[in-house]
């Protein structure tokens, strides 16, 4: 069954990213424990347990596929305890909604003024939430003074006592952005019963037996909109198109083979990428196109940054590594500079690039690939996506269905 599971399992990255900070031994854990109705973080009364986040699945209605975060607390002391609290603010780029958990045994606010500013620069709604009221009095005097100094809004719970946690649950789904949701990755493009034609090259970046995740995700959202699917390798496409009685209403390509496909492809049929598609629903389509753009004017004299949202080993052809960085220095020149960095390496400054290109980011949320490109546009920093890249650089962007 692990086939089926890859193709229905709602992935990491198209899940609401919830997450639980406050001080050490604020009962984060636990609230999590009783929201999930399961042991997901070890709890314990000694301070500084949770260590590295903590991420657990889980459906909460009606917003659907979440993924509650346990983080460790951000008053954590020591050498150590700095790289926990760094861990905590690694997350923060990824949060949909944060939960600020106060624990009433100390009242003291200086470090919640602190990450409350953080999470208020990132655009992320916060609810706050006394625990432990089970275990000290004046409970509405500390939430009055919490609402004054954050002016966000609070519940008082009790996880040791499941106190309250209904109406934690509802206040989670009240802040949470309703476009935070997940969305369809295709139905701005197809409808009902439309014919949609996949090309997806089997390279050996494809682990055996497998589609990569891009491909997946886009599969199950045409068969959610109901649409008739075929999925064939590049060397088919050209039999398939002579079988069909008509031509496809769109053709998705990797977009490796972009001008390939494009090449092939029947004037009635719409051609887009798997990773265009991607660029749209995680990100900011306009600011790729723009950044695709500055191709036309490159500033050779610094640096090109191609950013991979996972960690893999590279092989022979590896987009990222190989068939990018050539492609720049055919037009460009030899000489031209390149990093690729992967994974969560994003650098502070960006400013040394002339250009960044990002993969499609199926590995990350929305909201993290929101956050990197607001910070390339706050920095002045072109900033576009593989597959707008490659279709800029081989002359079909203004061909290509966005």
């Amino acid at each position: 069954m692990a086939h089926v599971a890859e193709l229905t399992d709602t992935p990491k990255a198209l899940r609401l990213h919830i997450g639980f900070l406050g001080k050490r031994n604020s009962g984060k854990s636990s609230l999590i424990n009783t929201l999930a109705t399961q042991e997901v973080s070890l709890v314990s009364d000694t301070p500084g347990t949770t260590t590295d986040p903590v991420h657990k699945t889980m459906e909460i209605h009606p917003l659907g596929p979440c993924i509650l975060i346990d983080t460790a607390g951000f008053d954590d002391e020591g050498d150590l305890g700095e790289k926990r609290v760094e861990k905590t603010n690694d997350i923060l780029d990824q949060l949909d909604s944060a939960i600020m958990v106060f624990n009433p045994e100390d009242r003291s606010l200086e470090h919640e003024k602190i990450w409350y500013e953080k999470l208020k620069e990132r655009r992320v709604p916060v609810l706050g939430v006394v625990n432990k009221i089970d275990t000290e009095e004046d409970i509405e005097a500390f939430v009055r003074q919490i609402e004054q100094t954050l002016s966000i809004k609070v519940i008082t719970v009790s996880a040791k006592e499941n106190l309250h946690i209904d109406t934690l649950r509802e206040a989670i789904v009240a802040i949470t952005p309703k476009d935070a949701a997940h969305t369809s990755l295709t139905a701005h493009l197809v409808q009902e019963g439309d014919r949609v034609l996949l090309v997806a090259p089997q390279d050996i970046q494809a682990p055996k037996g497998r589609l990569i995740l891009p491909q997946v995700q886009i599969i199950r959202d045409l068969l959610d909109n109901k649409t008739i699917v075929t999925v064939i390798t590049t060397d088919k496409l050209k039999e398939t198109l002579e079988g069909f009685k008509e031509p496809p209403k769109l053709i998705i390509t990797d977009s490796q083979v972009f001008h390939e496909v494009y090449g092939q492809t029947p004037k009635e049929s719409m051609l887009t990428s798997f990773s265009v598609l991607m660029a749209r629903h995680k990100g900011d389509i306009d600011a790729f196109v723009e950044g695709a753009n500055t191709l036309n004017n490159l500033d050779t004299t610094k640096k090109i940054l191609i950013l991979e949202a996972c960690t893999h080993n590279p092989l022979d052809g590896d987009i990222g590594r190989e068939k990018i960085p050539n492609m720049l220095r055919k037009k460009y020149g030899s000489t031209l500079q390149i990093e690729i960095k992967n994974g969560k390496n994003f650098p502070d400054d960006l400013t040394p690039y002339a250009l960044v290109i990002h993969c499609g980011g199926c590995m990350f949320n929305r909201k993290l690939m929101l956050s990197r490109i607001r910070t390339c546009k706050v920095q002045g920093v072109a900033i576009t996506n593989y597959g707008i890249f490659i279709s800029k650089i081989t002359g079909i962007l203004e061909h290509i269905t966005l």
